[in-house]
């Protein structure tokens, strides 16, 4: 088969924009330089088109429809069966990038949600944690045994003089402490509340504390042994860690009343 008949088997396809690769740049080199080939081609673009409008228009003449299959039909089977691989691959490729796009889309949203479900979950439970807490106040509060302690500076200091306040229930080991106007202390220092017993046992650690910008400072609950009658609570300083035992001066103390 010679170069020219090579190239013309091409041109029915190339008519109808489905040749591509290598081929197709062979055959516009070839077209560029044989115009018997550029006229068979404009022949079989003009069939194609009349062969378009057939369903709208006036019916094209039979031998456009009849040149133009029989130079398909002329085209070699394994090189349309070829071509018609890459569209098959093409199409492929861009399902799997659409099922990718989808699914990044998809798994952004689930991350999302799930930060946004992590988050309300988090709301909530410090929610249920502060309704729990207030309970507990409200508890202690209301309790029976519940007496409130003035605790005040063992030395008179310069006003306005710190103050804290003390509630106390025995029956519920509940205590809330609030103070104000405290002094800031030294770096790895603390100020340590201890309860004073009833019965003459050793002071018992109460809460570490330090205070805010403001002189404030709160202890809210601290682990206590049930059912100890409480003489007075103390203030000591101490280091940041605590101490099992309070280190004197005691800077601040008060009895029930």
């Amino acid at each position: 088969m010679s170069v020219h008949e090579q190239h013309a088997e091409d041109l029915a396809l190339y008519a109808l924009g489905a040749l591509a690769g290598d081929e197709k740049t062979s055959l516009e080199k070839h077209l560029s330089e044989c115009g018997s080939c550029r006229r068979e081609l404009e022949q079989l673009r003009g069939d194609a088109v009349l062969l378009a409008l057939s369903t709208a228009g006036p019916k094209p003449p039979a031998r456009s429809k009849t040149r133009l299959m029989s130079a398909l039909e002329r085209e070699p089977r394994p090189q349309r069966a070829r071509l018609r691989v890459p569209w098959l691959a093409a199409l492929g490729w861009f399902a799997a990038i659409i099922i990718l796009v989808f699914g990044v889309a998809l798994w952004k949203q689930n991350t999302r949600l799930s930060s946004t479900i992590s988050e309300l979950s988090g709301m909530l439970e410090r929610q249920r944690a502060e309704s729990e807490q207030a309970r507990k106040l409200a508890d202690l509060m209301k309790a029976p045994d519940a007496a409130s302690y003035v605790v005040m500076p063992v030395k008179m200091k310069a006003p306005p003089p710190p103050s804290g306040k003390a509630v106390y229930s025995p029956s519920r080991s509940g205590l809330i402490f609030m103070a104000s106007n405290l002094h800031s202390l030294p770096a790895g220092k603390a100020y340590e509340l201890w309860l004073v017993p009833k019965d003459g046992s050793a002071p018992m650690p109460a809460g570490m504390f330090k205070p805010d910008a403001h002189g404030g400072a709160m202890v809210v609950n601290p682990p206590l042994p049930a059912g100890v009658e409480a003489k007075a609570f103390a203030i000591t300083v101490e280091p940041e860690q605590g101490s099992a035992t309070p280190t004197l001066p005691i800077i601040m103390i008060g009895t029930g009343g």
